[in-house]
């Protein structure tokens, strides 16, 4: 049987082994690409624009400069707090603050208990020259504690400014605002007038009485005395402020909206209030050509209490609205009304108790910071302290319902030469309580 040989394959070249490989894979990428290519046709392209998650809108200020004045009562706008209001409460410290700074305390100058500067240049020479306010009035009050020998207790001294913001910061507030900024306790005249603590019907309005609204004596008399023989003031720290704030009113019509905003620190918090009612009690809030009342607000730093709870009750019936932003370690808060106050006046929780009317009651709503585990005084009741923490928007959002982190050392870091400073009103006080106690003979 023959055998059949099979003829070998034909020995290929290097060279046209590599064209071989060089045409396959040139096969495979032109299948990849065509494969590429219908599918590209076939799915839609999507861009980056519509993928782009829609962007949320800031609120801006002007949008809802009603809610951060406090149209309803800050709610939901206090815990956590917002980061507006959170604005607008430094801003309104820092206008406070700015009357410390301009207060002439030094006895052997020729401006002693009246501010440094003039109103031209006043915000300029404090640091606040882009604030977009114009003061227009300087207010001095009377401390009316006749009987009490004391250097220097009588007579008017500076308390504060009327400012009203410029066209173009309004166009940014939304509105055109009326500042009244009030600066606390300096004097030893009104250290006294903080230590007369009993209730006296407020009786602002000639018309209307009103014998349960009662507020602390001592703050009554530094709104409502007069001083005669003060060259820089006419009439009483009331009569000063009714009139500049009607004419203020008056003069923005055209529909133009207004704000009032009156903001003070301690003492001068509790002025603050005074006027807010005082407005609003008289009607003298009242927009004709709009045939509307001005909101009013007041933004209270480190603030006592100022009156009963008929003065409480009077107060929320004619809306004027009050922040009151306060360390719950600091003890001007809790005064006047230490026992006899908003939460001992009713029993179980049912039985008004007969001194009810006599009890102390803080008005509007608190903003409570817990921060200062510190023993330093010139933090517990300092302003600078107050807004400094209010600016470390980290350390506010780590505060919880339990209390608050130790802010010591960063607290200090952002303000120490603040504290230092500050310590010499401190030990200021702490002498006119002696001078007090001494000249009382208690």
């Amino acid at each position: 049987m023959a055998s059949t040989i099979s003829a070998p394959k034909p020995h290929l070249s290097y060279a046209h082994a590599q064209t071989r490989k060089t045409s396959s894979v040139s096969v495979v990428r032109n299948v990849l690409v065509s494969h590429r290519s219908s599918v590209a046709a076939a799915t839609p392209v999507v861009t980056l624009r519509e993928t782009r998650k829609p962007e949320i809108m800031k609120p801006v200020l002007s949008t809802m400069w009603r809610e951060i004045q406090g149209a309803d009562d800050w709610e939901d706008l206090v815990a956590p707090l917002n980061s507006l209001l959170r604005d607008e409460i430094v801003r309104y410290g820092e206008f406070v603050s700015a009357c410390y700074k301009a207060f002439d305390v030094e006895p052997s100058s020729k401006r002693y208990l009246n501010c440094k500067y003039g109103r031209s240049n006043l915000l300029e020479s404090v640091g606040l020259e882009k604030s977009g306010y114009d003061v227009v009035k300087y207010i001095y009050a009377t401390p009316d504690i006749a009987g009490i020998p004391m250097q220097n207790a009588s007579g008017a001294r500076w308390i504060g400014y009327v400012a009203v913001s410029s066209d173009e910061k309004s166009k940014v507030l939304g509105r055109r605002d009326i500042l009244v900024s009030f600066r606390g306790t300096a004097t030893q005249s009104e250290w006294i007038a903080n230590f007369m603590s009993s209730l006296t019907p407020a009786r602002l309005d000639p018309t209307d009485p009103r014998p349960e609204v009662k507020v602390e004596s001592g703050f009554l008399n530094l709104y409502t005395s007069d001083d005669s023989s003060c060259r820089f003031s006419q009439g009483s720290c009331r009569q000063q402020l009714l009139s500049v704030i009607s004419k203020c009113i008056n003069k923005y019509k055209g529909g133009e909206e207004l704000s009032i905003t009156l903001a003070g620190h301690s003492l001068g918090s509790s002025l603050a209030l005074l006027l807010g009612y005082d407005l609003a009690e008289l009607g003298l809030n009242y927009k004709h050509d709009l045939n509307e009342r001005v909101p009013i607000t007041v933004y209270s730093f480190g603030g006592p209490r100022v009156g009963n709870a008929g003065f409480k009750e009077r107060c929320e019936e004619l809306g004027v609205k009050v922040l009151r932003v306060v360390n719950v370690n600091d003890p001007v808060t809790k005064l006047p009304g230490v026992f006899l106050n908003e939460n001992s006046k009713v029993l179980a929780g049912k039985f008004e108790l007969p001194w009810s009317c006599s009890c102390y009651a803080h008005v509007g709503v608190e903003l409570a910071l817990d921060f200062f585990k510190m023993k330093n005084p010139a933090c517990v009741h300092d302003l600078d302290a107050y807004i400094g923490l209010l600016k470390c928007k980290d350390q506010m959002d780590e505060m919880t319902d339990d209390g608050a982190v130790n802010l010591f050392d960063r607290l200090m870091h952002i303000f120490s030469s603040q504290v230092l400073d500050s310590l010499a009103p401190w030990h200021d006080a702490a002498r006119y309580v002696g001078t007090l106690v001494q000249s009382l003979g208690i």
